[in-house]
């Protein structure tokens, strides 16, 4: 979602739409319980002790889907303006559009995760922020196409369950 946010703006007002368009509004009922929902991650400054339910974890998975099939244009044009940047070894600062996610991606992921915890700390370098930005705009694209959302609802558990 913070991918998302940086890619579009006004994705907040977006995710309460698209539950109530995909039903969901008995598990996201409104802005503060999507807060408290992506407050359960353990990484943010913001945490709550709760524990995401396997509702919540599947209605934020199909609307983070449903956002990514909405950007795939954006999306992809991102992905192709990185790889031709790191074909010639051209710093991302030269392309307006990639320059702008990653600026908006690096904000909203320093304002938004603790820099206390472990896998947090890792990322105070920029570079390491672009190259966390940019694979998330890969794992996003795998989003956009035929069962996105199964494709992303598996990945989240690839060699977790045994």
């Amino acid at each position: 979602l913070l991918a998302i946010e940086a890619i579009e703006s006004s994705s907040s007002e977006q995710i309460l739409e698209l539950a109530k368009e995909l039903n969901l509004q008995e598990i996201i009922k409104n802005r503060i319980v999507l807060w408290r929902m992506r407050s359960t991650n353990p990484m943010r400054r913001a945490h709550t002790r709760r524990i995401l339910t396997l509702k919540e974890a599947k209605a934020l998975s199909a609307i983070g889907c449903r956002l990514a099939s909405r950007l795939a244009v954006p999306i992809r044009q991102l992905m192709q303006a990185q790889q031709q940047l790191s074909e010639k070894q051209i710093p991302p600062e030269y392309n307006f559009r990639m320059s702008e996610y990653l600026d908006r991606f690096r904000a909203h992921f320093r304002s938004r995760m603790n820099p206390r915890r472990a896998k947090v700390s890792i990322y105070q370098d920029d570079d390491k922020l672009n190259e966390l930005a940019v694979s998330l705009l890969s794992k996003l694209l795998f989003c956009t196409g035929t069962l996105g959302t199964q494709r992303l609802w598996m990945s989240l558990f690839d060699g977790e369950v045994k």
